[in-house]
């Protein structure tokens, strides 16, 4: 019950972390090809992610398991429709849609964010850790 308990207090924070990391790979994926010809740059939409990895709208994603001795996906995976591509601010010559400056703000952003929820994460445990101490 207690363990229920702990699991439930670092959902949200875990599965936001692990949608933010998976966004900072696809804005450095993005990054990494800007000069690759017909790259089109692509963004996570992280609400709808978080949504859905939450059980909102449509339930969270599971894999789908084929026998009794499969384990079962990870609560929060990562929705694929989640995944788009960005509107191309000034498509180049070459049919790259990566805009450098768009990629470098967007990474800040989610680094900050990023940043916030390492620094709740760390807020929970210590406020689980004096719960625990004063019992």
């Amino acid at each position: 019950m207690l363990t229920r308990k702990i699991d439930q207090e670092f959902a949200f924070v875990q599965t936001a972390m692990n949608l933010r990391a998976r966004r900072q790979e696809i804005i450095a994926a993005n990054i990494a090809n800007a000069d690759t010809p017909n790259y089109k740059a692509r963004d996570l939409d992280f609400a709808a992610a978080l949504r859905a990895a939450m059980g909102g709208a449509g339930g969270p994603v599971r894999l789908a398991r084929t026998a009794p001795g499969h384990l079962e996906g990870a609560r929060g995976e990562l929705a694929g429709g989640a995944v788009k591509y960005r509107a191309a601010v000034q498509p180049s010559i070459d049919g790259n849609t990566v805009d450098l400056n768009v990629e470098r703000a967007h990474f800040a952003e989610n680094a900050v964010h990023y940043q916030f929820l390492l620094e709740r994460a760390g807020s929970q445990i210590r406020s689980l850790s004096k719960a625990l101490e004063s019992r």
